[in-house]
């Protein structure tokens, strides 16, 4: 089994296969959505209406979605 280490929580412990698949897919979210925030401007949005707003995002998405392709042809 998978063993999870973090010296803040004391020892390992280990992890069942269905939580581990959850975790790691949680785990790429979360590290997309910190991306679309952090680099694509989705932490800052001054557009006003879902359509707009879910616009906004969409080019955040294609902006990460074309730096990955990028990374993987180099």
């Amino acid at each position: 089994m998978h063993q999870t280490a973090n010296k803040r929580w004391g020892e390992a412990k280990e992890l069942e296969p269905a939580l581990r698949g959850r975790y790691s897919e949680r785990s790429t979210a979360e590290r997309v959505n910190s991306n679309l925030k952090d680099n694509c401007g989705g932490g800052n949005v001054r557009v006003h209406g879902h359509e707009k707003v879910f616009a906004h995002l969409m080019f955040g998405i294609i902006v990460i979605t074309v730096s990955q392709l990028y990374n993987m042809l180099l």
